[in-house]
């Protein structure tokens, strides 16, 4: 199934369908109420946008991750990966592996010295994959977010 998915920088064409993996990723995640994301957001914001995309195709997206750089005061230049998602129906089929792999070579390609992310203690597949790839899980840390309009 794989070799039937493209995996590509996002574009502005994308930002639709985009949004309407956002939606169900929060819908997945049980915070549907806090998506307010849109695609006129995406488009006022299009210099922020990082990532890639998995396309199939006949063009449609079935996969995204979203990553920005940042700079962490212990190691220095990092990449934070925002969001990473796959549509239920094409889950273990390694197009969250190839997703995954294109951000772990922008970071390396980058002189990052770390690649971080978070994931939800109860998402026990996410955490399985994500700890096959060598990450480090730990539950040391909480999310704190003030959110501005």
């Amino acid at each position: 199934m794989t070799e039937d998915v493209i995996i590509r920088k996002i574009e502005e064409q994308d930002f639709s369908q985009i949004v309407a993996l956002f939606r169900e990723f929060a819908g997945f995640q049980n915070i549907s109420e806090r998506m307010v994301n849109s695609v006129e957001r995406m488009m006022a914001e299009k210099d922020m946008v990082n990532g890639f995309v998995a396309e199939t195709l006949d063009k449609q997206i079935i996969g995204y991750v979203t990553w920005f750089f940042c700079y962490y005061t212990f190691v220095g230049k990092s990449l934070y990966m925002d969001d990473l998602y796959v549509s239920p129906a094409y889950r273990a089929s390694g197009i969250g592996t190839k997703l995954m792999n294109e951000v772990i070579k922008v970071a390396k390609g980058s002189g990052c010295h770390k690649l971080r992310w978070q994931v939800s203690n109860w998402n026990h597949p996410a955490v399985a994959f994500y700890q096959k790839l060598g990450a480090q899980i730990d539950d040391i840390e909480r999310n704190c977010d003030l959110v501005f309009g």
